[in-house]
């Protein structure tokens, strides 16, 4: 039941992303990637991950897009402008799925065993032998829960990649109303 449930979350994550990249509003296309990211959130439930399920709503679905919403309606972007539409963006995109479908029906035949026997070279070794380091952290889970195998790292060896995506995005905010403040 619950796979059934993932493949129709899938479905619609697929479908809302691509009515976010067709649209012409930029409101439209931001409230189509909201749909996106709740999809998301729920196919996370479904795979036994709330926590990460919580952070894709608060933080994605709630704090980035209100920050895309904020840009948009300080920019005036409102009115689409006439940019590349009609055949030849339905053509290009076509082509684009295209692509993104074969390569992932190349991998739908991709599982464990035969990821293992790819990386060793030999049927001679389970998954679980291959993939130790996912067993370790199987069991850094159990012990210190989820939000602490994630704060871990995040706060010891990403400290920096994390300060400098924060300050990436209040440069992207101060552009965006020194863009604003232009047109004003």
């Amino acid at each position: 039941m619950t796979e059934n449930i993932f493949y129709v979350l899938g479905a619609i994550a697929i479908g809302s992303a691509l009515l976010c990249v067709l649209q012409r509003s930029p409101l439209a296309a931001a409230m189509w990637l909201v749909v996106t990211m709740l999809s998301l959130a729920g196919m996370f439930l479904i795979l036994g991950a709330p926590f990460i399920a919580a952070i894709q709503v608060l933080v994605y679905a709630g704090a980035i897009m209100v920050l895309f919403l904020f840009v948009i309606m300080l920019l005036n972007l409102g009115h689409p402008s006439s940019d590349l539409r009609g055949r030849a963006s339905w053509v290009v995109t076509l082509v684009g799925v295209g692509a993104m479908a074969s390569v992932l029906l190349g991998l739908a035949a991709y599982g464990p065993e035969r990821l293992a026997r790819e990386i060793t070279g030999t049927s001679d070794f389970p998954p679980s032998v291959v993939f130790a380091a996912g067993e370790g952290a199987r069991r850094a889970v159990e012990a210190q829960g989820v939000v602490g195998g994630i704060a871990g790292p995040l706060f010891e060896a990403y400290l920096v990649p994390f300060e400098v995506t924060s300050i990436l995005l209040l440069a992207a905010i101060v552009g965006a109303v020194v863009l604003a403040k232009r047109r004003v």
